[in-house]
């Protein structure tokens, strides 16, 4: 099986892959600091737990914008797995997908990565809409190829910063409203919750709709991401809600190269 790793700005996602079905995965915060000995101990478990052992992996397939993280990743699959890792974005994993920028390696493997699995699932002009530490806003015309995008602060970073720079705020959770709820606060605790939630919903119809204004044609919207299906409780801009699409990415780039 194929052990595919997305390692973001927050987490790190590790999926066990048969073919293109996930079979388990797991996740684990990002700290570039983080030994391959000790991700070793934390996933070996976990693959136990799941009914694994690290025997099952023939391959490792790497997605990172993290560059600090990346060595110790690299270690862990030749230390404990036996395997030389694969990178996606360095030979012979080549994204396989034209991005038509005039700096096409400073985009992130990720949107790449999830331009290129939204376009294999869903035909047609697309933006990708990524919830992660940033929200990010791809657009992938109906060819396949990554045209560019929107990179806005993530919900989670925007409330942190919110709270770390007023001092009588508190620490709420991120959820969506329950229904039948106002937008006008009657607390500072809802009037938080509006702001944060229905502020990012407003954010999210405006730019999809300038977006595909300038696009011109029909144009589908595919979510990934954590917290994409808590906004798609409260907005019907979404066509489709990939969770995995990273993930799901990383198994077409392994797909292509292995056969």
């Amino acid at each position: 099986m194929l052990l595919a790793i997305d390692a973001g700005n927050t987490n790190v996602v590790f999926a066990l892959m048969k073919g293109r079905e996930i079979r388990a995965r797991w996740r684990i915060a990002t700290d570039p600091r983080r030994t391959a000995d000790e991700y070793a101990v934390w996933l070996h478990q976990l693959l136990g737990l799941a009914g694994y052992g690290k025997d099952d992996v023939e391959a490792v397939i790497i997605a990172t914008v993290v560059p600090r993280a990346l060595h110790n990743l690299e270690v862990l699959a030749e230390k404990y797995f036996g395997v030389k890792a694969l990178v996606a974005g360095r030979p012979p994993v080549e994204f396989g997908i034209t991005v038509d920028l005039p700096q096409p390696e400073t985009v992130g493997a990720d949107r790449v990565i999830n331009a290129l699995a939204a376009h294999e699932a869903h035909p047609g002009d697309l933006i990708v809409i990524d919830f992660g530490t940033a929200t990010t806003f791809d657009v992938v015309d109906y060819s396949g190829t990554y045209k560019g995008g929107v990179i806005a602060p993530g919900i989670n970073l925007s409330l942190d910063a919110l709270v770390a720079a007023a001092a009588k705020l508190p620490r709420i959770a991120i959820e969506a409203p329950a229904p039948g709820t106002t937008v006008i606060g009657r607390s500072t605790e809802e009037a938080m919750h509006s702001g944060i939630y229905w502020g990012y919903v407003s954010m999210m119809e405006g730019m999809v709709k300038r977006i595909a204004g300038e696009i011109g044609r029909q144009t589908k919207v595919i979510a990934t991401g954590g917290l994409a299906s808590l906004f798609d409780k409260h907005s019907d801009i979404f066509d489709a809600v990939e969770p995995d699409l990273t993930i799901t990415g990383l198994g077409l780039l392994y797909e292509r190269i292995d056969t």
